[in-house]
């Protein structure tokens, strides 16, 4: 019997990012799929209290035999909903992504959705990782807009990454991390089966104002790389920009625990 996995993001249910990945686990995993509706990148671990949270619909974008629900909520509503209401088994896995853009350093981590689908998946005791593909400035807005759909060379290294990632979640199960953990994984842009997988640590930087103001009063939202403030080679920042796929080790059960 296949093992099964719970698959999530934060893009929408309609990322060409998040086909991939359930494509690249269906010769290995039974598969369901809860994600949002909508998009809801930058919404870190939301939980939507005060309004009331529909599963809209079971799509048919995906192939036979996976369970999809697209829920109009947060990633960590998705993937509470799901493992409370709407599967009848718990699954073997949590995975969350593949998320357009990579999440990495401490900053962006507290920040990502994605990260916070599989951070719920790891307080149910379930094993849990994050996917995040790293795209070049060149093309992001291109394929954010275009819900992820990819061409040329970048469509081929996001196979090679899904195929990674359905590796990494098979690796996960025969060796799970202790309970409470969720392993972030980023991969590089140039992305090939022969990447290189180093342990990593994330990258700490002073992000500083994410707003610029547009008229008196009021302001945007503006995105930056913010300044590094370290300049340590293990972490997932640099290990992406060697072409390494970066996986860093996320322990939520060690918060306010002593050593």
């Amino acid at each position: 019997m296949k093992p099964h996995a719970l698959v999530t993001n934060d893009d929408g249910i309609e990322s060409v990012f998040l086909r991939r990945l359930v494509e690249a686990l269906l010769p290995n995993f039974d598969v369901s799929v809860a994600a949002p509706a909508f998009e809801q990148s930058w919404i870190g671990r939301a939980v939507s209290r005060h309004t009331e949270v529909e599963v809209i619909r079971s799509p048919s974008i995906f192939p036979a035999g996976v369970n999809a629900w697209a829920i109009n909520g947060t990633p960590t509503d998705c993937v509470n909903i799901a493992l409370g209401n709407l599967m009848s088994k718990q699954p073997d896995i949590v995975l969350s992504g593949i998320n357009i853009g990579y999440n990495t350093t401490e900053t962006l981590i507290l920040s990502s959705g994605t990260i916070a689908g599989a951070i719920e998946g790891a307080l149910w005791g379930l094993p849990a990782i994050a996917f995040s593909k790293c795209v070049p400035h060149h093309l992001f807005l291109d394929i954010q807009k275009n819900k992820g759909l990819t061409e040329g060379d970048f469509t081929h290294s996001l196979i090679a990454a899904a195929i990674h990632a359905s590796q990494l979640a098979t690796d996960t199960l025969k060796n799970p991390p202790r309970t409470g953990t969720v392993l972030n994984i980023n991969f590089p842009a140039q992305t090939n089966q022969d990447s290189l997988i180093e342990t990593t640590v994330p990258a700490k930087i002073e992000l500083g104002s994410l707003y610029e103001e547009t008229s008196p009063g009021k302001y945007a939202f503006r995105y930056s790389d913010g300044i590094q403030l370290e300049s340590a080679q293990n972490t997932d920042r640099v290990a992406l920009e060697r072409g390494s796929i970066s996986c860093s080790i996320l322990d939520f059960a060690r918060i306010g625990r002593p050593e």
